[in-house]
């Protein structure tokens, strides 16, 4: 599949309105920039759409999977795409917040999901990421779903790291640049410290732009850290 395009979001899930309850307004700020970062993705004019997010294991998952945000207090399933075929309550948490913002912009294209496992190695995320791309249809663009450190702060759920700020300074950096180089050089170990989340799938984003080849071009749309966890929304499309 030849990649047209890529969007990085973070996948928190009270970045759903009915999850956030009253406290829902502190979120339109990075509501805002993913649903823009999904229409821009979509503008591009994709003919299918790959989520990928991180997830206990490495799987690919079909068109009419669903995932359950239950435990946050949401009832109903997240469906992927399609509504008319039996499919299993499967996805990860990263891949139903994507699904979840899909959905969002109403879009009618086909779509997968693949998650990468949370330990998997910089060169395996780098490996499955080429794997995705090829020069055969349908025109595919990304949508990777990944959250920074969470120790941004003594209220933060991994508590104060004073590391946390440079990692997450060096990830805005790499997004905003589309420096796949310094997605592949982040370390599996600090970032497991850091309870950083999105690792394994903005290094399956740089394996697929690699493997793509050609010049890329980022824009950060969101870098701020609410609840002590680091948020980052960015664009990569090619010049």
């Amino acid at each position: 599949m030849p990649l047209v395009a890529a969007a990085v979001c973070p996948h928190p899930p009270l970045i759903l309105p009915e999850l956030a309850g009253a406290a829902a307004a502190e979120l339109d700020d990075l509501r805002a920039a993913a649903d823009a970062a999904v229409a821009r993705l979509l503008a591009v004019g994709p003919e299918m759409v790959l989520l990928v997010g991180t997830g206990p294991e490495t799987a690919r998952f079909g068109a009419a999977d669903s995932g359950s945000l239950g435990g946050y207090g949401l009832d109903r399933p997240v469906r992927l795409w399609k509504t008319n075929c039996s499919g299993s309550e499967v996805l990860p948490l990263s891949l139903t917040v994507g699904a979840w913002l899909l959905n969002r912009a109403r879009t009618g294209l086909p779509r997968l999901a693949r998650s990468v496992a949370h330990d998997a190695t910089p060169a395996e995320c780098a490996a499955l990421g080429a794997s995705l791309v090829g020069d055969d249809d349908p025109r595919v663009a990304l949508l990777v779903l990944g959250d920074g450190s969470a120790c941004r702060g003594v209220t933060a759920p991994g508590y104060d790291d004073p590391r946390a700020p440079a990692y997450d300074e060096g990830v805005a950096a790499a997004l905003a640049g589309a420096d796949t180089e310094a997605l592949r050089d982040l370390d599996p170990v600090l970032s497991a410290q850091l309870k950083v989340a999105g690792r394994p799938a903005w290094q399956v984003l740089a394996g697929a732009v690699d493997a793509a080849g050609g010049a890329w071009r980022g824009e950060l749309g969101y870098h701020r850290a609410p609840y002590g966890v680091a948020y980052f929304v960015a664009n990569w499309e090619r010049v």
